[in-house]
Parts: C-alpha cells; structure tokens; sequence
C-alpha cells in the first residue's frame, strides 16, 4: 500500500510570485513548491496516459505496463508480470496477466490452469473494493481509497503535502529533459496524508499497521517535463519484507483508454473463492 502514495516540498519564496514566473520561464525559474502546483495542475488536465513501470518487494518483483484514464474514477488496462517470493512456485510467474480497473473494481485474468483447477472455468478474478473495505478493515478501506483516486496527479499535490521536497536539477528520462525533484516522507503519516474518505478511528489503525511493518520513512522522487507534466515516479523504502523500489513512467498523455469489464459469465468473485 505504501507503494500507491508520493511525496513532500520545500517551500521557498512566495507562491503567487512563483507561479507568474513559472508561466514566464518555466521550471528553472520557480521554486519547487509552484513548480509542482503547476505539474499538479497541467497533469490532472489531461486525463489520462501509457503507464510502464517496475516494483520490488523483498526478493518478489513485478513489471507492469497499459493506460489509464482519471477524467471520472480509475479506468485502466493494464498487463502485469509477476516473479519471485510468494509467487516463485505459482503457475503465475513469470506469465504476463491482463488487468482491467473500473471506479468500483479490479479484474485479473488469472490464466488457463487456475480456471482449469480453481475458477470453475472462469479465468478472470473480481476484487470488488467495497468489498475490500468491508472485509479487510482500515487497510481495506485504504486500498480502496488509493484504487479509486491514486492518479498522477495526485501523486504531486502529495509530494507538495510534506513541505520537504527539493529540486536536484534537470535529468534525461527517455530522452525527454525533465526536472528531478525528491523528498522523505514518514510512513506513520502517509496515509493520512493520501486518504479522503477514512475515519479518524480507521487512519489511526492503519498507521499502526503501517509501523509495525518496519518501514520508517519513504524517499520519493518525481520528474517533471518541460510541459509540467509527471514523466517519471520513484519510490523507495526498507521493511520487514526487505527493500521496497518501484519505479513507474507517465508517457504519450491524453490517449484513449477504452475498459470492459470481464464477462460474468468468465468471471469469479474473490469474496466468493475465499467462502469456498
């Protein structure tokens, strides 16, 4: 869940100051706080983009890649391969696996030999978020509040929450210039931080659960274009699990991302395999 968050500013300056440069002179030119109220602001404009990107958990890894569209809730189609740790063994690893988001749910084509064993005949998987809430307690309802409004977007107007973010100057990603930013968050105040819909009494049972997980605190570093636009997000930690590192790029912005859901008829409900 820590991997859905990002990141922290420094202030210098004044804000109004900084944004009138910024749409003078560009990023150089701004603080890092209006540098990124400006990115926040141009991203979230665009609704939607390709996504590609890479997670490490421990000795467990995944590579994902696809669209996703936020005009109205999370769309996005998705191919996602896993490998190492709890999956080194499972028919999954190593398999690219389809994934479809909606506003209300997750779908994940399992493959063949699990509708073959465990699915009925049904390859794909349903994970309902309200669902998740219900059943999962403070974490459940966290996932579903990240899986509904977790954005790029978002990930910047959280980068600017911390007010300890720093521009370290300008890199190539993909051979497009962007401006590198970076900062530490505590992870006790993250998901204070990205949540918009859980109780007092739900975001403090969740930070503890987050404590005890062995992560402290998250470095995470953003890039951003010459259009103000999120290109690249990286965030990393240490746990009881052993190192967290995911990477994950933003391209070719405003692209039509189109989601079916899974035929019902194709489809089990995660609730209903956990029951049987």
């Amino acid at each position: 869940m820590v991997g859905l968050t990002a990141c922290g500013s420094e202030k210098s300056g004044d804000d109004k100051a900084g944004d009138k440069a910024g749409e003078k002179s560009g990023q150089s030119a701004m603080s890092p706080l209006a540098a990124l109220k400006l990115a926040s602001q141009q991203t979230d404009k665009k609704n939607s983009a390709k996504v590609e990107g890479t997670t490490k958990m421990g000795e467990q890894n995944s590579q994902m890649s696809g669209s996703m569209d936020w005009a109205d809730g999370i769309r996005a189609n998705m191919s996602i391969t896993q490998n190492g740790g709890a999956v080194a063994s499972s028919p999954i690893a190593g398999k690219p696996m389809d994934a479809r988001y909606t506003p209300d749910a997750m779908f994940l084509n399992m493959g063949d030999e699990f509708a073959a064993q465990a699915g009925g005949g049904k390859h794909w998987v349903k994970y309902d978020y309200d669902v998740l809430a219900q059943k999962a307690g403070p974490s459940g309802a966290f996932l579903k509040d990240q899986m509904q409004n977790n954005n790029p977007s978002r990930s910047v107007e959280l980068l600017l929450a911390t007010g300890k973010v720093k521009s370290v100057g300008s890199e190539d990603v993909k051979g497009v210039k962007a401006t590198h930013y970076t900062g530490t968050v505590k992870v006790s105040e993250i998901a204070k931080m990205q949540s918009k819909e859980l109780s007092q009494s739900d975001l403090d049972a969740l930070q503890k659960q987050l404590e005890s997980s062995g992560m402290d605190t998250e470095t995470i570093d953003l890039w951003v274009d010459g259009e103000n636009l999120l290109v690249k997000k990286r965030e990393q930690a240490t746990s009881n699990n052993g190192a967290y590192d995911s990477t994950v790029y933003y391209s070719d912005y405003g692209t039509t991302v189109t989601v079916t859901e899974p035929t019902s008829s194709d489809t089990v409900d995660f609730q209903d395999m956990l029951q049987q």
